[in-house]
């Protein structure tokens, strides 16, 4: 299981976005970075730092990824046929803490992992506790039936907070979800701009 280092808010006031879009984001209060030199005005970014900035806050989306596993799913995404940047994508949305963060079964992407760690998670059937296990199309997620009255699935289900995606198919009464395809990047509701395009160049210069 990836140690998580810094408060998921933190990555929030580093990026200067509300990268998840939710209400109790401090950069909703306060745009300017954290720190005693947070207000200082902002220099201007080299493309190094535009290209680092863009791969920070992919990785930070999705749990605060180690580099070491974020650089394994983009190998795997530049050896698969196709543009590197959408399949990263394609590759990210079907780790399956995305799907269980996706489909609204918990609240947030870092409670996504510690609920699948937990065992809380069934894959057609059979329970699976590793939140990077890769889902493949037509596979049916559910909460295990002992976890469904839990406070944090039941708060993710009443959140409006979220919209679910056209490439889940999801049964809020049995908490079940079905992943019917890999997404590209427009069919993801990420709350801000995401720019693989921009990752991908950063990993080709370095």
């Amino acid at each position: 299981m990836t140690k998580r280092t810094s408060a998921k808010y933190k990555i929030d006031r580093r990026m200067g976005e509300n990268i998840w879009g939710r209400a109790k984001s401090p950069v909703n209060r306060r745009e300017y970075g954290p720190g005693q030199h947070g207000q200082r005005r902002k220099a201007k970014l080299s493309d190094f730092g535009i290209q680092l900035r863009a791969k920070q806050k992919l990785k930070g989306y999705y749990g605060d990824l180690t580099e070491k596993q974020f650089r394994r799913i983009y190998g795997e995404a530049e050896r698969v046929k196709g543009d590197t940047g959408e399949n990263l994508i394609g590759l990210l949305e079907r780790r399956l803490d995305a799907v269980v963060y996706r489909a609204k079964l918990v609240p947030t992407v870092f409670a996504a992992r510690q609920f699948v760690n937990h065992g809380h998670v069934l894959v057609n059937g059979k329970r699976v506790n590793i939140p990077s296990y890769r889902v493949k199309e037509g596979d049916v997620i559910q909460v295990r039936e002992k976890s469904k009255q839990m406070a944090l699935v039941i708060e993710a289900q009443a959140s409006a907070e979220r919209d679910i995606p056209d490439y889940l198919e999801v049964d809020g009464s049995k908490l079940t979800v079905t992943f019917t395809r890999t997404p590209t990047l427009s069919d993801v509701p990420y709350p801000v701009v995401m720019e693989p395009n921009l990752v991908v160049e950063f990993y080709a210069k370095n």
